[in-house]
Formats: C-alpha cells, structure tokens, sequence
C-alpha cells in the first residue's frame, strides 16, 4: 500500500509515496527506482516507529536521490506517440536488435575470447545487458537508440565477462584492450541513458 511521508529540506516541505514490503529479511533498506517511487524493505514485525526512525536517518539520502531522480525522469524526451504506435515501433526495434547484436557480438568475440552459448534480447529497466554463469548474454534492445560505439562498449563488456565474472581490474583490462574509450561510454550512458525512449 503506497502511503506519504513529508521530509523538510533546504528550507521546502516535500511530501513523497513510499511503499513498505515485509518479508522475513532481518535488515531494513531503502530503494528509489528510475520513476521515483520510494520503496521500504523491513523484517515482518518491524513497527511504524522503526521505519520512521530509518526515515529520519536516511532524510538527506532520499529527499537528494529522490530529487536526482526525478530531475532525470523529467529531462526524457517528450514522446507523441501513441501506446499502439510505441509498441509497433518497440516490436521493429526489438526484431533489428535481434538481427544486428549477435553481429556484433561475433565480431568482439574473435578479440575478447571466451565462449557464449546464446544471446537474448530483453526489455530491462536498469541494465543495458548481462552475462549469466552459463555463458548466456543479455542485451536490452534499448541499445539500438544509442550511438552505435556505445552499443559496442556494452557488447565488449557482456563478452569479457565470459572470462572475468566480476568487476575486478583484470576485467576492466580486459575491457580496456579492445574497447579504450570505456570509460567515455561508461560516462555517456550513465547521462544519457534514461534518454534512450521511445
């Protein structure tokens, strides 16, 4: 159930929906997703007061994160077209990225090494692509609304994690000797990215 809190920032009253979710976790935490909604994970017999204790500790955290988000939620192109129109257009984007990634793909494996045994395109909200243990790879077909070079970055990075399953300076080197400028594209997506919309 979405319920309000009201957070006194900077001079200005903010009043914000939160959710709560309860589950048999014995820590709390605090979650903003890329639309703004705040989310409360709390142990099953956590009160009213322990949450508003941890809203009080973590004020300044949610009101600039919150604020943050938005700000990003609000700079995404203003988009006309209709829901029939956007899942047409959706549909053709996701049919191309099916047809254009694995390409890609096969081009970087040749430098990157490692073995994948399949490639899926997704519709993920927060990650642009993703390596399973399995060697599967993971591509969100958002990916088709970037510059092609940052569409490349996020394909060498995939592949390189078919040999280093983590974010270690190994991986990192690995990335680096096939795709020098990462970390321009790590930096374009992370300004860019909530741009990619149809």
């Amino acid at each position: 159930m979405t319920q309000t809190l009201s957070i006194f920032h900077e001079g200005v009253s903010y009043t914000l929906p939160y959710t709560i979710i309860r589950s048999k976790r014995k820590t709390y935490s605090i979650s903003i997703d890329e639309e703004g909604n705040i989310i409360f994970r709390v142990p099953l017999r956590a009160g009213s007061k322990d949450i508003m204790k941890m809203t009080d500790e973590k004020s300044h955290w949610i009101i600039t994160h919150y604020l943050h988000i938005m700000e990003k939620k609000n700079s995404r192109p203003q988009s006309n077209l209709s829901d029939i129109q956007r899942a047409a257009l959706e549909k053709r984007y996701i049919e191309a990225a099916r047809s254009y990634i694995p390409k890609r793909v096969a081009y970087y494996n040749d430098m990157t090494g490692g073995t994948y045994n399949r490639i899926t395109i997704r519709s993920q909200k927060t990650r642009w692509g993703s390596c399973s243990s399995k060697g599967t790879l993971s591509f969100n077909w958002r990916l088709m609304l970037a510059p092609p070079a940052i569409l490349d970055y996020v394909v060498v990075h995939e592949l390189c994690h078919l040999t280093h399953m983590n974010h270690s300076a190994n991986f990192w080197m690995a990335v680096g000797a096939v795709y020098p400028d990462y970390r321009n594209a790590r930096k374009w997506l992370k300004e860019h990215g909530n741009e990619l919309v149809l």
